[in-house]
């Protein structure tokens, strides 16, 4: 495992930026099993819906689902608010819906990163209007700062507020696939 990592001239503004470790792969796997054992008890004798935000909750969601002891169905939601920049844009776009019917059913939306609040919150709404009987959140991570008036009920990690990758999160589509989370200097 690399500590530090500094980009190469493939990322073009970002090129020379060095990017440190923030959470180990260690840390991430004791931390999702600890989560999935929370929500397997929270759970028993329920089917929850398990609805992983894309891209960037792909790895997290396999992973937390594999620990998972109880019986789940899955789906996947997919929207914007970063287009390929480091901070949010302040608006979201709903590019995939889910495609399973959640009313009456207890959803739990998989996250990787909870930012500024805003796309957590436009989930919420969306999948609300459906007559869930349910909806709780499991984050892998959330920045200190985050403003939100609901839980985050089944939370990895609180991180400060910088720019991280690995681990599912990109830079530009780049970068997902570091086994740790790494954080911009």
């Amino acid at each position: 495992m690399t500590d530090k990592l500094i980009l190469d001239q493939n990322f073009g503004k970002y090129s020379g930026q060095e990017l440190q470790i923030l959470i180990s792969e260690e840390e991430i796997k004791k931390r999702i099993r600890e989560l999935a054992a929370q929500i397997s008890s929270a759970y028993q004798g329920s089917i929850p819906i398990f609805i992983g935000v894309l891209n960037g909750s792909f790895i997290f969601m396999s992973d937390l689902f594999r620990e998972i002891s109880i019986n789940g169905e899955v789906d996947f939601i997919k929207i914007s608010s970063y287009m390929d920049e480091t901070k949010s844009s302040g608006t979201v776009l709903l590019l995939k819906d889910i495609s399973c019917d959640i009313t009456n059913r207890d959803v739990i939306v998989v996250e990787d990163i909870i930012d500024s609040g805003l796309s957590i919150k436009f989930i919420k709404r969306r999948l609300e209007e459906s007559n869930t009987r349910s909806v709780r959140f499991a984050a892998l991570l959330m920045k200190e700062y985050t403003k939100i008036d609901f839980p985050i009920d089944f939370l990895g990690f609180k991180i400060p507020n910088k720019f991280v990758v690995g681990y599912g999160l990109d830079l530009a589509q780049k970068l997902r696939n570091l086994k740790s989370i790494y954080a911009f200097k």
